[in-house]
This record gives C-alpha cells, structure tokens and sequence, in this order.
C-alpha cells in the first residue's frame, strides 16, 4: 500500500487520552477503513481552558506540527475531544474534514472556526453537556449526532452504566455513518 495513503489524526482532550472510548473506538473505525492513524498524546498547561484564543493558538500549534510531518494522499481527518475541537481553526484553514466530540461550543474561536469551514464536520454532543449548544451545533453543519441525557464525558449519570453503552453505540454509528457517506464515500 501507498505510504502516503489516507490519515487520520486523533486529538485528546485535556483529562481524555486516545484510550478513552470516543477516541478509542474512532481509531478502529478509521483503520478498518484503511487508514493510518496518528494518535495524539499532549500534556497541555493546566490552566489551558480559561483563555480560549490561548487554548486554540496552543492546540493549533500542536497540530500544525503534526499535520507537517505526515504526508497522505487525501486531507488527513482530524477526529477531537472537547479541547482537541480546539483545532477546528487548523481544519478550516486546511479544508480538513473532522469529528469534534463535545465540543467547546460557549468559546467564541471555537465556533468561528467551525463557521468558516469549508470541509464536512460531525459534532457529537450530549444534552446534559454545559458546553452542548444544539441549537448553535445545528447552524454549524448537518451532521449532529446529540445524545440524551449524556454530559460532557458522554455519561448518562444516574443510569445503569449499559445505557452510557448504549449511547456509545449510538455515536459509533454516527461517526461510521460519517466516514462511510462524507468523508470516505465507498464507490461501488
């Protein structure tokens, strides 16, 4: 196979590593598809999240640094949890496609980010989520996949832990749905 085939860079967020399940199971989707994967582990300052131009002028950094050492055929996707959407700014510049999970949609660079791409995006979020605008989810792009009664770490607190499986499972279909019809159409 081509070394410079289709990639896909997985973001985490500030206390949700590659390992975790939206991450994890994104990584197994895209290698099914065939995809080189550049899983991405960071230790960003702690104070990070309290200046948002901050967060996405080091997130940005971080990517950019990333994205020039891979070389694919295809814009690589950038696949991101809540301040790895940080990086939504170096996917519009780029024309990269994304999938953002829980999003930071209450920071204002965030969002302008998102509005100015060009490129397909999903954005995953839970109802029970502070940072979960769906309303400023849906004027952004068409592909939402919104959980409910999920928080920010996709959980449904104070429900038996089959139905938080259950809503992974819900967002694992989205995120193929996505790939399969977006981002990676399959040509028969």
């Amino acid at each position: 196979m081509s070394p410079r085939r289709r990639a896909a860079i997985l973001l985490p967020g500030r206390n949700y590593g590659v390992q975790g399940p939206l991450l994890m199971f994104s990584h197994v989707a895209v290698q099914s598809r065939g995809v080189r994967t550049f899983p991405v582990t960071w230790s960003p300052p702690s104070n990070l999240t309290e200046d948002p131009q901050r967060m996405v002028d080091w997130v940005s950094d971080e990517v950019t640094k990333i994205l020039n050492k891979i070389e694919t055929d295809d814009p690589p996707l950038l696949i991101g949890k809540a301040v790895g959407t940080a990086a939504a700014g170096v996917a519009a510049s780029a024309g990269l496609p994304a999938i953002w999970f829980t999003p930071l949609l209450h920071h204002y660079p965030v969002v302008q980010a998102m509005r100015r791409s060009a490129a397909p995006f999903l954005l995953v979020g839970g109802s029970d989520d502070p940072y979960w605008k769906p309303e400023l989810a849906k004027s952004l792009t068409s592909f939402i996949c919104e959980v409910k009664g999920a928080d920010h770490g996709m959980f449904l607190r104070g429900r038996p832990l089959a139905d938080s499986a259950m809503a992974l499972s819900q967002v694992v279909k989205a995120v193929e749905s996505f790939l399969d019809t977006e981002v990676w159409p399959r040509h028969g």
